[in-house]
Formats: structure tokens, sequence, C-alpha cells
């Protein structure tokens, strides 16, 4: 395989794809809608910011009244990253709808204008050619993405807000993670345009396998947690409060065995709860594993808004005083990201398979 060659598919494939109609009258609504939704994003943004401030004022009144007491309590500002959450919402829809556009014909369409037998009698080997278009779409892919993005900050920089040096890195990788996600989709049209024999017939594929795993594949994990966590326990009956004695009232002992963390009763219903929890998601992370929008959620979220991201990754544990640093985030979901790389990986290899093996006639 000679780069150079492998260069020529590309540009030639990244040139059909950005002046295409079909491509520019997606990518212009991919962008109106993102900048849309940037902009709901930005006003929540600024109305959180001015709670923030207002928080702030009135602990900083109290601790000159009352010293250092309520230190500990200073409201936490909120982050710009939070501005992102509603273009994720966006590219878990119209993004697939791109990338699915950009890959459902590359190879389909040569094979139905016959000029596929006429590219390959040219000197350019198999290899070259399907990398080549991959190449191209990627590159259309990130193309768009980079609008998209430029607009955003433009937007940010119109409104005054200025990202941080953190909250830059965050906008990269935020990024990155959205780019892997339209591989994906990108992945499986490819692929299906390689085993199909039109392009209608890829594009049908293409859109099934679309709403299995964004749509059937989630409710399937939310069943199978629900058949292998076994019975929901049940709460203990709650016992009658115990009459005070006159003149005495209600001890601390009687008192407290009404209290949920100190029954014994209770306590083991919360036990088997957050044992009952765990194994439902477990399962129904696994299966979510095979879903590109469920890993996409869970990345960009704990991008986005590290706090949620944690507390809904671990509910049992305590709510964490402090924002999960942008590492930590991403510790935690690991193994989305590493399905966000190894799912739209098996496609492509399925697409080079199958087009090395085709017979060309």
């Amino acid at each position: 395989m000679a780069l150079e060659r492998l260069l020529n598919v590309a540009r030639k494939e990244f040139s059909d794809h950005i002046t295409s109609r079909r491509f520019i009258i997606i990518l212009a609504l991919f962008l109106v809608i993102s900048a849309l939704g940037m902009h709901t994003g930005i006003g929540n943004y600024n109305e959180r910011l001015e709670i923030y401030n207002q928080q702030l004022q009135h602990t900083q009144e109290i601790e000159t009244a009352s010293g250092d007491i309520y230190r500990s309590r200073m409201p936490e500002k909120p982050s710009i990253m939070l501005i992102f959450n509603a273009m994720m919402g966006y590219m878990t829809t119209f993004g697939a709808v791109l990338a699915i556009a950009i890959g459902f014909d590359l190879v389909s369409k040569e094979k139905e204008t016959r000029s596929l037998k006429s590219l390959l009698s040219h000197p350019v080997f198999r290899d070259e050619i399907i990398n080549g278009k991959a190449l191209g779409g990627i590159a259309a892919l990130g193309f768009a993405l980079v609008l998209a993005f430029a607009i955003s900050l433009a937007m940010l920089l119109l409104f005054s807000i200025i990202p941080t040096l953190e909250e830059s890195a965050a906008i990269l990788i935020f990024g990155v993670v959205s780019l892997g996600f339209l591989l994906a989709y990108f992945a499986i049209a490819l692929a299906m345009s390689t085993f199909a024999r039109e392009s209608g017939g890829a594009l049908i594929y293409t859109l099934v396998i679309f709403f299995a795993v964004s749509t059937f594949l989630p409710m399937l994990g939310m069943i199978a947690g629900d058949v292998f966590a076994g019975e929901m326990p049940e709460p203990p009956p709650m016992r009658p409060q115990p009459t005070p004695v006159p003149g005495e009232g209600i001890s601390v002992t009687q008192s407290a065995a009404y209290v949920g963390t100190q029954d014994p009763e209770w306590r083991q219903y919360e036990e088997g709860m957050e044992a009952y929890f765990k194994r439902w998601t477990l399962v129904n992370d696994v299966t979510n594993l095979l879903s590109p929008q469920s890993n996409y959620r869970k990345v960009a979220m704990a991008v986005t808004n590290p706090r949620y991201a944690a507390l809904v990754h671990s509910p049992f544990d305590p709510i964490p005083e402090e924002t999960p640093g942008l590492a930590d985030a991403l510790g935690q979901v690991w193994m989305n990201i590493a399905a966000l790389v190894v799912f739209p990986s098996v496609f492509f290899a399925a697409a080079y398979i199958k087009f090395m093996r085709m017979d060309i006639r």
C-alpha cells in the first residue's frame, strides 16, 4: 500500500463528501441545531452562575458575622462544561444521521454504477481504495465536528465566557469522544455498504443496526438486569411508634430503634437493595457496552458533569464534597471508552476483509 495513492483516494472522497448536496443539507441542520442547543445551555449556565454569585455573597456575609464556621460550605462555581450537555443530546441523533449519510453508499454506489472495476484498472490496489474511502469519510466527519465546535466556541466568546485551561482540555476530550461516537455509525454504514449490493439495501441494514443498538439493546439490558438481579428486597413493615411515658417522653434508645439506619431490619434491607442494584447495574452495563449511544452518554457525562456522573456510577457511596477531577471521572468510564474504540474497529475490519475478498466482475 502506497501512502501517496492512499491519500489521493482520501482527498477525492473528502472532496466528494463536502461538495455533496446531501452532506451540506444534513451538516447545515446539524450546525443550526447544535447552535440552538448551545444557546440554551449558555442561558442555563448564566442562571446557575447568578445563583452561585448570590449564594457566595450570602455565605460571605455569614462568615463575616460568624467567623470561619461556614467556610466549608462555600458554594461551587458552575463549570462551562455544563453548556455542552445540550450539544451531547443532539450529537446522539443528528450526528449519527450525518455519519450514516456519509458512509452508506461509499462502496455500494461504485457497484451500482459499475465504476469499481474501472477504478481497479488504474494503478491502485484494493486496500488503498477501501482505506482511502474510510479516511476520506473520517476527514469529512472531522470537518463537520470542527465546524460545530468552532461555532460553539464563538458563541462562548460572544457571551464573554472564557474557558480555563482545564475546561479547554475537557472541551478537546469531549470533541474526541464525539468523533469516536460518529465513527461508530460511519463504520457500520461503510460495512453495510460493502456487504450490500445496492445503496438502498445498505441504508436499510444500517438503520436496522442503528435502532437495534440505540434503542433495543438498552431496553434488553434493563430486562436482563431485572431477570438476573433476582427479586427486589421487600422493605420491612413499619413498626408502631412507641408511646411516650408521661413525664419521661421517649428515650434515646427507643427513638434510635425507629431510625432506618439503626433498625437491624432496615439495615439488612438497605444492604439487600445495594446488592440488588449492583447486580442489576452490572448486567445492564455489560449489555450497554454494545450500544454506542450508551457509551457516548456515559463518557460525555463524565467529561461535562463529573459530579453527576460519579453519583450515577456509585449511587450508594457518599456524595463527593468536591467535583472529581477529569482524570478520575474518565477512570470510572474506561470500559465505555474502550467500547467506543473497539466497536468501530470491528466494523472497519469487517468492511476491509469483505472488500478485499469481493468478486468484482
